[in-house]
């Protein structure tokens, strides 16, 4: 046995999750299930906590139940769409949310809610219960499931907050912000966080109000005057978000940003962006020059589909960008995301 080789180091054991990985239909992935098995036991051997059992436990069940409501759906594009719970049927950022659900809608894309009131009603309502997703949490108040989504199959329940979250980011592509409380910044924050570390694929991010509303008006300042000034996060870190004031530029924003880009990936040390048009000679050259400072080594290179990716089947046809990146300057790597999309627009 390697010294690497992740076992519970009991023979018994192992030849009993022998067995069980059987169960694994699909033999490519039976090396993760026995590491998983293997877990399961070392848990059974090493601890006798029944809290720490029953946490994970829940969170085992929950991470299984809405891998299965999403699967027929990894296909569709989705934007998860939060907002205060509190926000009323008049309120025009109601009624903006409501459009802008309806409208990603009407253009292809699914929406993600919290499943509560307020803006998460608002984007269930404009969507429509064939487009929508709700994503609730036990909470002893504000918390139940709106009339549009209630009842219906995509709609999922949480115990933790963190499966919760996982679940916004993983099956979503987009991020649409109305004004909101603590848990609203809170995944505004954490979008912009992970996609500034590079723990999240790149994806836009909108911050949505009303045209007489100052909510992100002051917020951007706040960021601008104790985060940028105070040298906490950089001047490309800007571009991971865009305010708009009018549902038409929202959407705008979001459907033009997969126009031209399509996906992301790493290949060992190697960055993969794919584009569904190609990328002209003339714009590589200038995209060496002006993102120089994102590199490792090496320049900016086009690209066929990668030996790993042709494997896995991912989009083995599409054009590509290659690149050592440095893995640290994602806000600038977004800025050559729009720029890419900016000049190859039709």
């Amino acid at each position: 046995m390697s010294k690497n080789h992740y076992s519970v180091g009991d023979p018994k054991a192992e030849e009993l999750i022998a067995q069980l990985q059987e169960f694994c239909t699909d033999p490519s992935l039976r090396d993760l299930f026995r590491e998983m098995l293997t877990t399961v036991i070392k848990v059974g051997m090493e601890h006798q906590d029944r809290g720490d059992y029953k946490l994970m436990n829940t969170t085992l069940k929950e991470l299984r139940h809405a891998f299965r409501v999403f699967e027929d759906y990894r296909d569709s594009r989705k934007a998860v769409i939060f907002g205060s719970a509190r926000t009323s049927h008049t309120d025009p950022n109601y009624l903006m949310a409501r459009d802008f659900a309806e409208q990603l809608a009407d253009r292809g894309m699914m929406i993600i809610t919290g499943a509560g009131g307020g803006i998460m009603e608002a984007a269930n309502a404009g969507a429509g219960p064939d487009r929508s997703f709700g994503i609730n949490i036990d909470l002893p108040f504000e918390q139940r499931a709106n009339r549009h989504i209630h009842g219906d199959p995509k709609l999922m329940s949480f115990k933790y907050f963190f499966t919760r979250k996982l679940f916004f980011i993983k099956e979503s592509d987009a991020t649409v912000l109305f004004p909101g409380g603590f848990g609203t910044l809170d995944e505004g924050f954490e979008n912009l966080t992970l996609f500034q570390t590079g723990k999240t694929e790149p994806r836009p991010i909108v911050l949505a109000d009303a045209e007489d509303d100052t909510y992100w008006q002051r917020w951007e300042a706040y960021v601008q005057n104790e985060l940028l000034d105070n040298g906490y996060i950089s001047e490309a870190d800007l571009s991971l978000f865009k305010i708009v004031k009018t549902v038409e530029e929202g959407v705008d924003y979001i459907l033009d940003y997969y126009t031209v880009y399509h996906s992301f990936r790493y290949v060992h040390d190697i960055t993969v962006l794919r584009f569904i048009k190609p990328i002209p000679d003339s714009l590589v050259k200038d995209l060496n020059v002006e993102y120089k400072d994102i590199l490792l080594r090496g320049e900016i290179q086009k690209s066929e589909a990668l030996p790993e990716e042709v494997s896995a089947g991912e989009a083995p046809n599409l054009p590509r960008l290659t690149l050592n990146f440095n893995k640290h300057f994602f806000g600038r790597l977004n800025e050559m995301i729009l720029q890419i999309n900016r000049e190859l627009k039709d």
